[in-house]
């Protein structure tokens, strides 16, 4: 299936004005700041986190404002992951940490944002209703700006591919930025679902970013003695037992299990610094292969090559 999708996107080059919303060639950050209060969904604790503009070159920095010193500052980067248990956590050399990333990171990226100031006083960022759905609300009620400064993106050359027990996560050539994911459980009701899609602000709003994320009943009690899921209920999590969803009015999706995992590989792939023009295909692929794959990427230098972004309409602008 990959393969066959892979041909129809590199030999079909896509327009950029794809789904009636360009890429901005120029960075851009955000018009204003913008703020929100959640709990973590590991750590259960309140937090309160702030979105603000940010400077040209400066990418994506989490601040933790409860730290002093060194260990405020986390550049959101590939090789600042320090763990990838049930989130993306990233961390630096003074023992500062931010976890559960992904969701935040997947809107940021999804909306072609480079340099944004993350605030935030804990060391999770809050779940809200386990989707990004949120995050896209802050992100189109702050708006948009373009910056003087060129964008770039990192344009994928050749196949990189990593595997583990029958999961795969590789990255091909593509003239747009494509996501293609599979997931194969053993139980109902998820089972074997896919997703394919164009990435766009307009795609990500209209069919991924609402998609929450899930865990299982009979795996709560482990997982909290393990420290995490201690904030996660049903108001951020769809969970199942057996066969059910436990969850009222039930799935947001017939298939809201691939997208949110779609979702995640988004967030996880931000972490490279700036949007990546390639197509990203997974199979059973979590946090510790997407990141296992980015540093795959980048010990192969003839792979990848760092292009400006292609010359495009400020039409992309969020409304």
């Amino acid at each position: 299936m990959f393969d066959a999708a892979q041909r129809v996107c590199t030999e079909s080059p896509l327009p950029p004005t794809l789904f009636g919303r360009t890429r901005s060639s120029m960075q851009k950050t955000l018009a204003k700041a913008v703020e929100c209060s959640g709990v973590g969904v590991h750590t259960g604790s309140p937090v309160n986190l702030r979105l603000c503009p940010a400077d040209e070159n400066t990418g994506i920095v989490f601040v933790r404002t409860d730290l002093m010193n060194g260990a405020r500052r986390i550049r959101a980067r590939w090789d600042n992951v320090v763990d990838t248990r049930m989130c993306t956590v990233i961390g630096n050399d003074h023992g500062g940490k931010v976890g559960t990333i992904e969701h935040l990171m997947s809107a940021i990226s999804a909306w072609g944002i480079d340099n944004v100031t993350v605030e935030i006083d804990g060391p999770e960022v809050p779940v809200m209703d386990g989707s990004a759905d949120a995050f896209v609300f802050l992100i189109e009620v702050a708006g948009i700006i373009e910056q003087s400064a060129p964008k770039r993106e990192i344009e994928i050359l050749k196949p990189v591919e990593v595997q583990h027990k029958g999961k795969m996560a590789r990255l091909t050539p593509c003239s747009a930025v494509r996501y293609s994911v599979t997931i194969d459980f053993d139980r109902a009701p998820i089972k074997k679902q896919s997703y394919d899609v164009f990435l766009s602000a307009d795609s990500f709003k209209a069919e991924v970013c609402r998609a929450r994320t899930f865990g299982f009943f009979e795996e709560v009690d482990q997982l909290q003695k393990l420290g995490l899921a201690r904030g996660g209920s049903l108001d951020n999590s769809i969970i199942i037992k057996g066969e059910e969803i436990l969850n009222e009015g039930g799935l947001r999706y017939s298939d809201e299990f691939v997208r949110h995992k779609l979702l995640d590989a988004i967030g996880d792939m931000a972490l490279t610094g700036m949007n990546i023009r390639g197509h990203f295909q997974g199979h059973c692929t979590g946090h510790a292969l997407n990141n296992k794959l980015l540093k795959a990427l980048f010990d192969a230098p003839e792979a990848w090559r760092i292009s400006e972004a292609l010359p495009e309409s400020s039409e992309a602008l969020a409304q």
